[in-house]
């Protein structure tokens, strides 16, 4: 079958772009680039953007790009989706040249936003990504794992994971269940695409004004955590999880508010799932040691 091979992209609509621009200069470490429209797009690798930060009020994900690697794969997705009735729509060719690729296609989240769906990125670059001289390792865990992952918060949660599942054909990584107080839990549950970053997508539900929860990027030296922690500490960057360590996908990380309010994960050493031996779990803990909460997730 058919299936989605990453998270190649994400899009934000946001009200201050130069706020974005200097976080991720000089907090993660990103690369800029001037994008279609006036928007900023930020760069993590040789792709000519990962994230695209638009210009608009709402402050949160408005698009998750997926790659489908090949167009025989593509066509194969989109005609399975158009068999299960999802109304997918064609996006004009101009829209497809903005997000850097030759074709896309997109269709709705039941949580209010878009995916788009496309086969390979077009204006790739031999630069490295141009990233910010702030990093002390060599830059961001992308190539056919993605950019990281993202959190939507589901309106419906049983709905959320059966649509993550059967539309849009993510695999079950497994769950985490902790109960926060006598009888009042806190439930995710993580999915991972073909190539098997152990989650590319995962969701939950519990109040929150924004659709996303928080997205993660992963650096490839441990060291970067640390010091992109402390450079966020030192700008007064709200930080929402002191450094810690999650049992499922055993990533040693932090969390802290981006300039449009929803969270951002900078970790290290996820794990890359092998289908052969992976068996999903049930964890009663969303963190094995640390991550200690300073502040709500979204404002």
């Amino acid at each position: 079958m058919s299936e989605v091979q990453n998270l190649a992209y994400v899009v934000i609509g946001a009200s201050d772009l130069p706020a974005w621009r200097s976080f991720a200069t000089e907090i993660v470490g990103m690369g800029t680039t001037e994008a279609a429209n006036g928007a900023l797009g930020l760069r993590l690798d040789n792709h000519p953007w990962r994230l695209l930060i638009e210009q608009g009020s709402d402050d949160d994900l408005t698009h998750a790009g997926w790659d489908l690697s090949s167009d025989a794969e593509l066509d194969a997705f989109i005609a399975r989706l158009r068999s299960k009735d999802v109304a997918v729509r064609e996006e004009p060719i101009g829209f497809a040249e903005a997000r850097c690729v030759k074709r896309l296609f997109s269709i709705e989240d039941p949580n209010g936003f878009r995916h788009e769906f496309f086969a390979g990125r077009t204006g790739l670059q031999n630069d490295g990504g141009s990233l910010s001289s702030i990093l002390r390792g060599d830059g961001f865990v992308t190539d056919e794992l993605g950019i990281g992952h993202i959190l939507p918060v589901s309106k419906d949660y049983d709905e959320g994971v059966r649509w993550y599942t059967d539309v849009l054909g993510l695999r079950y990584s497994d769950r985490i269940r902790q109960e926060m107080a006598p009888g009042i839990y806190a439930d995710a549950t993580f999915f991972h695409s073909a190539t098997g970053r152990h989650h590319s997508l995962a969701t939950g539900a519990f109040p929150s004004p924004k659709r996303l929860n928080h997205l993660m990027l992963e650096y490839r030296d441990m060291n970067d955590v640390g010091l992109a922690c402390d450079r966020a500490k030192k700008a007064n960057v709200p930080i929402v999880l002191e450094l810690g360590h999650h049992p499922n996908d055993q990533m040693f990380s932090f969390y802290m508010r981006t300039p449009s309010g929803f969270g951002l994960e900078l970790g290290h050493g996820g794990v890359v799932i092998d289908e052969a031996t992976w068996e999903p779990q049930l964890y009663d803990v969303l963190s094995d040691w640390g991550h200690t909460r300073k502040m709500a997730m979204v404002d």
